[in-house]
């Protein structure tokens, strides 16, 4: 029985969901009063287990680079999603969250065998309130169950005392009076370094006491990116180069035996010119590499990025994988298998 399936033989279940604010689960997989996103995964980790290794492992056990992007809206999710979302009468955060878990159940079920990681995009479920991180967590869990690393797309950075939040929210646990509220139980996480670098200290502690890693945003895929990442200092160099040190900084503690930090950086696959400027400043730093497909990014530009090895970079392809029947033609499910496998192929083919 696919996942999937799985998911829609629960239907009445499910409405529970939208009742209670759980997680997506059934009767059988919890009982009350269990953290529902405590995978296990986390504690399993120690700070021995680098990120960087890991992530070194996974691309070479999954012979992939890809990672599967996460967006849902919920106006335009995959049909059989909507039409096996039952509760009516219930609100519409619930049946819309609802809906969400099963489209990115469906995508990862579809997709997930060619990638190595997923990466939701947590402003897209944080919209729909409570239920929203609930469908999140339960696409965490769904991830896990098919062996991938999950990348949560939050690009937080604050002051210290925030960032401490942030860090228990996605890797740690926050201790209460009644006992201890685990995380999402992410692998990674995007963050945003403009408030400097003491603002992802925090962050930089949680991740590597849990095993996982960062990813900075250091010259992002938009359009617009060049209005500050591209500023040149008085000091000489770029705004995104300055990032850059930085992030080659913080991850030099980390450098694993398989040549990779746990710190890493975003680097839009839709600025390829700026790849080999970047890799020669974080030369153990792996790339996060959004912007391929929908936003016009082309994966046979991006080979700088694979100069520590294939895992030197992550290629990150949303839209273009989960709407792949929108331009291809045919069944979503089989559209978006049929893309992530190319897009694998051409990315490893690459990096070799």
């Amino acid at each position: 029985m696919t996942l999937a399936s799985d998911l829609l033989g629960r239907a009445e279940t499910f409405r529970r969901f939208g009742e209670t604010h759980e997680a997506v689960v059934t009767a059988e997989d919890v009982t009350p009063g269990t953290p529902l996103t405590d995978t296990g995964e986390s504690s399993a980790r120690t700070q021995s287990q680098r990120f960087g290794d890991r992530l070194a492992r996974q691309v070479a056990e999954r012979r992939s680079q890809l990672v599967l992007g996460l967006d849902p809206d919920p106006a335009r999710l995959w049909p059989r999603a909507v039409e096996s979302a039952p509760g009516d009468g219930e609100p519409p955060s619930s049946r819309a969250a609802r809906a969400v878990a099963l489209h990115c159940t469906m995508a990862i079920e579809a997709a997930g065998e060619h990638c190595a990681a997923v990466k939701p995009q947590v402003a897209c479920f944080e919209r729909l309130g409570a239920p929203g991180w609930s469908a999140l967590a339960e696409t965490v869990r769904r991830a896990r169950e098919h062996g991938l690393l999950v990348i949560a797309d939050a690009k937080r950075g604050d002051i210290d005392v925030t960032a401490a939040a942030y860090a228990q929210a996605y890797f740690g646990e926050t201790p209460t009076p009644f006992g201890t509220v685990p995380s999402l139980g992410a692998d990674a996480m995007t963050v945003n370094p403009l408030l400097g670098a003491d603002s992802l200290g925090p962050l930089v502690s949680a991740a590597r006491g849990a095993g996982g890693g960062l990813f900075v945003l250091t010259r992002t895929s938009n359009p617009g990116a060049a209005d500050v990442q591209e500023l040149t200092l008085a000091g000489g160099g770029s705004v995104s180069e300055r990032i850059a040190v930085i992030v080659a900084e913080l991850g030099a503690p980390s450098v694993g035996d398989r040549v990779l930090a746990d710190i890493g950086a975003v680097v839009g696959a839709t600025a390829p010119e700026r790849l080999e400027r970047l890799r020669e400043l974080m030369p153990h730093a792996p790339f996060l590499l959004p912007g391929v497909g929908a936003q016009g990014g082309q994966v046979e530009e991006l080979s700088p990025a694979f100069a520590p090895g294939p895992a030197g970079g992550l290629i990150s392809a949303s839209r273009g994988i989960v709407f792949a029947h929108e331009r291809l033609g045919g069944d979503p499910a089989r559209a978006a298998r049929d893309e992530a496998a190319r897009l694998r192929e051409l990315a490893w083919d690459l990096a070799r």
